[in-house]
């Protein structure tokens, strides 16, 4: 049988132990902008994207929409390492590639050009290449191929689809902010507002208002960063996280403060949006990237340049 995954060790970085770092792997479209040559893959075929990968090896692609987080992140081991040159909670990078590796050099030559602190270049030759998301601990998936994020999400791996966009790159320290139900939170209340309506939900919420929310598809996330987080001060900290919901503050808003408390989880801000646009805010915001299950924010977010990331 045929290898389908061939790992190519960077030896420039540092490699981190998978069983404490909080490792992200991201495709290669999702870190760069190979739109282009997405549309000559699907239009040409693999033998002539190879081809055109191979010719451009030492011509370095644009920055992608998970650019500027993967920059954010590598800030934060930085700060990290200064404080403590023995830590091993510390972020870990690895591109996860449906390329072959011969069309993969020009991948490698990218991240090595803008300085990129990626540990491994994963090539996979496999249809589904999320079947190996969990052997290398993966904690959160960033692609740009939706039905990639839909099997790792049923793998139980955090990830979100990233769709490409200009991305103006913002300063350090890295910020990150989540949306509530259906991201951070399970959909439960969601599911109480389609059936029963607005005053239902308020209800429901009420009700359960000593009782924890569920876990969303990016808790898991949210927490190692959280952990990561609690090791600086706030004032120090190299990593700023926000919640931005579609929840009311006055009706809905405890409940979900109460879960986060519950959860040990901090978080720096939290905006209850009560179902107005969450553009403007996260244009105050700036962060580095937003999870969102609505595609109405998504596009909202991507309307004042903030790159978003969709979990479906």
């Amino acid at each position: 049988m045929a290898e389908l995954e061939s790992t190519v060790i960077n030896t420039n970085v540092k490699q981190k132990d998978p069983s404490t770092a909080l490792v992200i792997a991201v495709t290669t479209r999702a870190i760069f902008n190979l739109e282009e040559e997405h549309k000559l893959y699907l239009e040409k075929g693999k033998e002539e994207y190879t081809r055109h990968q191979q010719a451009n090896q030492d011509k370095p692609l644009p920055p992608g929409t998970a650019f500027a987080f993967i920059q954010a992140v590598q800030y934060v081991n930085k700060k990290i390492l200064e404080s403590n040159p023995e830590e091993r909670d510390l972020f870990d990078i690895l591109v996860l590639s449906n390329n072959s590796p011969e069309s993969g050099v020009r991948i490698i030559n990218s991240a090595k050009h803008y300085g990129l602190e990626i540990s491994k270049f994963c090539f996979v030759s496999d249809e589904d290449s999320t079947q190996y998301l969990k052997s290398h601990g993966v904690k959160l998936f960033l692609s740009a191929d939706r039905t990639d994020v839909c099997n790792a999400l049923r793998r139980g791996v955090s990830a979100a689809l990233v769709f490409q966009q200009e991305v103006q790159a913002p300063s350090t320290p890295l910020r990150v902010v989540f949306d509530g139900d259906a991201v951070l939170f399970s959909d439960e209340t969601d599911q109480i507002f389609q059936k029963q309506g607005l005053e239902g939900a308020v209800q429901y919420e009420r009700a359960m208002e000593a009782i924890p929310i569920g876990e969303g598809p990016l808790k898991a996330f949210a927490m190692h960063l959280g952990k990561m987080r609690k090791k600086f001060g706030q004032e120090k900290s190299p990593i700023r996280t926000y919640l931005v919901t579609a929840r009311s503050g006055r009706d809905m808003g405890i409940r979900a403060i109460k879960t986060l408390r519950e959860w040990g989880l901090p978080i720096d801000e939290a905006f209850f949006m009560d179902g107005a646009p969450k553009g403007p805010i996260l244009a105050q915001i700036q962060p580095h990237i937003f999870f969102d299950d609505g595609l109405h924010n998504i596009q909202g977010a991507q309307n004042v340049g903030v790159p978003s990331a969709w979990v479906p």
